[in-house]
């Protein structure tokens, strides 16, 4: 494989995490707006927090299963960006 192959498997590992965090921003943007005013991030350092995050959790089911793309994974990757959603928001407030 070369050198351009390589990056292109790279980041196509790590774009579901950057789409979930994308996603899960624009939607809390959307939906929750009675209790968005308590969140104290931006829209840009949210979508940064969540997508390094998920990076991380894509990079750690790699590591365990050692193969990508396993839906336990993606499941965590989930879980895992809406739960630093919530938290970024406090949506414990509520």
């Amino acid at each position: 494989m070369g050198p351009l192959e390589q990056v292109i498997h790279t980041f196509n590992l790590i774009a579901p995490a950057w789409g979930v965090a994308l996603f899960c921003v624009l939607v809390a943007r959307l939906t929750a707006r009675c209790w968005l005013p308590l969140a104290s991030w931006s829209l840009m350092r949210q979508t940064l927090a969540s997508g390094v995050l998920g990076t991380v959790v894509l990079a750690g089911g790699l590591v365990l299963w050692g193969v990508d793309g396993k839906m336990a994974t993606y499941s965590a990757l989930v879980i895992a960006c809406g739960t630093a959603q919530w938290l970024m928001c406090k949506g414990w407030r509520r």
